[in-house]
């Protein structure tokens, strides 16, 4: 039966995460919120675990504050690919990196990818790891030619294993036609998030350290040499602010707010498919990012014999619930893969990537408060070195924590409600793919 006949929904079809079926952030029991702590973090993402989790190692008590329950945010939305040096890329809207600060870039996202494994190994995580790379597909000759060289520049920058793959041999690696080739990098792989998250979450429950859910920051000023927090559950008191709120970032810290784009990526997954299909679309099982503008992702979930794809792009630009976008997705998705014609969609959702206006991560500490920020779609690995490194900063008291401590860009014309540039820089960026594919020669 076609798709044509049938509904691409699975009658057991969920608008909710499909990793939600492994963990779901429940109905977290608030933790009662203490009066004074050294650190005060907001927002319990990747970041604020991985930071809790630093600090206590070296003596310091944090506390997590979270709005909802733990994991409702992106962290439990993602689509869990750990590009590690990969994930490295020239900003949109800046001039590039000098050759200094490219092999730093470069030796962060390796450090990325080592603390996660770290934790993994350390605290036991089964969480479904798959280091078996990532490759970034280019969608026209032009960003082939791109791509290679910065492999290239990689290479000359930092010890990384990245291989460019024409599209005369990519059939390897990915069961698809509609690429020019790409490049594979080896130091890379794929997760369950919300599965890497409950592995955080329970860690820091272990270590004892305060996670107050259902708990909203209403206020924050300074007091004392140090800040006062208003929460719905009352005052509490810290020497240091750690916001770690990423794309959920709101009105109690306007200064971040007018600095991250909260832009929502929609993903969905596929039932469970053949091990000859499987195999088939994801020939290593490797994750896959593609190099347009305005990129889509995709990888392979679980073990042999229990495996979905699970797809994430934007279409359209004004914001739509999870269901009204899949059948967008399903349609760009058969682009790439047609022999998916007659797979349903059992899942779709949306999450909020944080998007910064040179594209690139930050953290440090501004008009005295501390952060991680800016995940740009790249949030397991970075989101958690951002943490680690953030706390590190505290604990050292040091004036620089990582290649990201730099100056964090605004602009007058967002303030952090403004919401109308976002479809005209989307068309745009479309417009400069759809042109691309276009007028691709080989």
């Amino acid at each position: 039966m076609s798709i044509t006949t049938k509904s691409i929904f699975h009658a057991d079809f969920q608008a909710k995460p499909f990793w939600w079926e492994a963990y779901e952030p429940s109905d977290h029991e608030p933790q009662e919120q203490p009066r004074d702590v050294p650190v005060a973090i907001i927002g319990g993402s990747y970041a604020g675990l991985a930071a809790a989790l630093e600090l206590q190692q070296h003596g310091i008590t944090a506390c997590v504050i979270e709005k909802e329950n733990p994991g409702y945010g992106a962290s439990t939305r993602s689509g869990g690919i750990l590009g590690g040096c990969g994930s490295v890329k020239a900003p949109l809207l800046s001039f590039g990196e000098s050759n200094r600060e490219f092999s730093e870039l470069i030796s962060a996202a390796r450090k990325g990818l080592d603390l996660v494994e770290g934790f993994i190994d350390r605290e036991g995580i089964k969480c479904e790891w798959q280091k078996h790379g990532m490759f970034s597909a280019a969608c026209a000759t032009r960003h082939f030619q791109r791509a290679k060289e910065k492999a290239e520049l990689m290479s000359q920058y930092g010890e990384i294993n990245s291989t460019p793959i024409s599209a005369e041999n990519q059939q390897s690696y990915i069961g698809s036609e509609y690429y020019r080739g790409g490049v594979l990098f080896s130091n890379a792989g794929h997760l369950h998030p919300a599965l890497y998250y409950e592995g955080l979450l329970k860690a820091c429950k272990r270590r004892g350290i305060s996670i107050c859910s259902q708990t909203e920051v209403i206020n924050l000023n300074r007091h004392r040499g140090g800040w006062k927090l208003s929460t719905s559950q009352g005052e509490l008191t810290a020497q240091n602010v750690i916001v770690a709120t990423n794309g959920y970032t709101g009105n109690v810290t306007p200064a971040f707010k007018r600095r991250v784009i909260p832009l929502k990526a929609y993903m969905i997954a596929t039932e469970v498919l053949s091990d000859e299909m499987a195999v088939n679309l994801c020939p290593k099982n490797n994750a896959f990012v593609e190099s347009a503008r305005i990129t889509a992702f995709f990888r392979l979930t679980g073990s042999k014999g229990n495996q979905r794809l699970v797809f994430g792009s934007r279409v359209k630009w004004s914001d739509v619930n999870s269901k009204e976008m899949a059948p967008l997705l399903h349609r760009l998705l058969l682009k790439r893969y047609p022999q998916l014609g007659d797979v349903q969609i059992t899942h779709a959702w949306d999450g909020n990537v944080a998007l910064t206006l040179d594209e690139q991560l930050h953290n440090g500490k501004m008009d005295g408060i501390h952060y991680a920020l800016g995940c740009n779609g790249a949030g397991v690995a970075n989101m958690t070195f951002l943490g680690t490194t953030v706390a590190q900063k505290i604990v050292a008291q040091s004036e620089q924590c990582s290649p990201f401590d730099t100056h964090f860009i605004s602009s007058r014309f967002y303030r952090g409600d403004e919401r109308w540039f976002i479809p005209v820089i989307g068309r745009y960026l479309q417009l400069r793919d759809w042109l691309d594919r276009c007028l691709d020669r080989p």
